[in-house]
């Protein structure tokens, strides 16, 4: 691989440094200011180990894989985290009401302008709030971070957002009624079990192309990134809510309608920003959900990863809360103005080790 083709070829040299620095600058201001933000609303600031049993249960997120070795030379499997989200839970359950956190963590598979082995992740919870309480949140983020950057909009991929105008709020099947003209919830039954085929129509009439072994979150998954989400974030933020009860993971189901669950996710510009829960804290239903999960990516790619039997026994006793994590580089990366994710890092893993 030449220089040339490299994301963030020879990092170090002083020239390409001096290129990127107005870029980490910015990344610690916005930092800063981000800290001081959650300090104002009595916020715990808390540091959660990269290793853990479980990286995570979802079927399309890889893991890095290590072991430990005891002092009796026996060799354990071990992983780093694509989420400080199961350390964190147990805090809550520990007593904490309102912590956050600044993570790198770690997910394969993944690198790109947007995507990248390590990155830092923000994530925060608050007891006995809901989760339109992190909407809020959202909101003042955006405004944060573009006036610490000394940013008036932000733009990538030809797309701006005013980050000081309140974001719109969507659904999910809005979304898909709006942008692909498809009735979602039409194929949801009130028990929350999906329609694979009803969904399968519904894309043939609309001229989506499908596999015969794709399943209904194969499909699902087709409609969001070819037809809702380069919609999204477009003159100010969208907070895509409300995603089907199959699509939940740690979310708890909506009172008003048990199809769908208290789930969001944060757009500009068309990039994912933030995924938001009112968290789930039944600890069988979420079992139900890891396992599922689990059966998928065996099904996919052959592996499964272990289930943190202590983050399962924790929830029985964790409080209601409602908890977000927000991609940081990618906030940093647009109210900066960077054009890669590996321009408000300050140091890129080097490609071929780990991308």
């Amino acid at each position: 691989m030449t220089d040339a083709s490299r994301s963030s070829p020879q990092w170090w040299q002083p020239s390409i440094h001096s290129d990127r620095r107005p870029f980490l600058l910015g990344r610690n201001r916005i930092q800063s200011a981000l800290r001081a933000y959650f300090a104002e609303d009595d916020f715990t600031e808390v540091d959660t180990a990269s290793l853990q049993i479980s990286p995570g249960n979802e079927a399309h997120l890889h893991a890095f894989a290590t072991e430990a070795i005891g002092n009796d030379g026996t060799h354990s499997a071990l992983y780093l985290h694509t989420s400080p989200e199961f350390a964190c839970k147990k805090l809550l359950s520990a007593g904490e009401e309102r912590i956050f956190c600044f993570a790198h963590v770690y997910r394969n598979r993944e690198r790109g302008p947007l995507h990248h082995p390590e990155f830092t992740m923000l994530e925060w919870y608050r007891v006995g709030e809901s989760y339109e309480r992190l909407m809020q949140d959202c909101a003042s983020m955006l405004a944060l971070a573009a006036e610490t950057a000394g940013s008036r909009m932000f733009s990538y991929g030809g797309k701006s957002v005013d980050p000081f105008v309140a974001p719109e709020r969507l659904s999910v099947a809005d979304a898909f009624e709006q942008f692909a003209k498809i009735d979602l919830l039409s194929t949801i039954s009130p028990d929350g079990a999906t329609d694979r085929e009803a969904l399968a129509d519904a894309l043939r009439s609309v001229g989506i192309r499908i596999a015969a072994d794709d399943t209904w979150a194969d499909l699902f998954s087709r409609v969001i990134v070819e037809k809702v989400e380069p919609r999204l974030g477009i003159g100010r933020a969208t907070i895509l809510d409300r995603y089907p009860i199959a699509e939940a993971a740690l979310a708890r189901p909506c009172a008003d309608d048990p199809r769908v669950a208290e789930r969001f996710e944060l757009y500009a510009c068309g990039v994912e920003l933030a995924n938001a829960f009112g968290e789930l804290t039944n600890a069988d239903e979420q079992r139900r959900r890891f396992e599922a999960e689990m059966q998928e990516k065996m099904r996919v790619y052959g592996e499964r990863y272990p289930l943190d039997e202590d983050f399962l026994s924790a929830l029985e006793i964790m409080p209601p809360a409602s908890g977000i994590a927000l991609g940081f580089d990618r906030l940093a990366m647009l109210a900066t103005g960077a054009l890669r994710i590996d321009q408000v890092m300050w140091s890129p893993v080097a490609e071929g080790q780990g991308g």
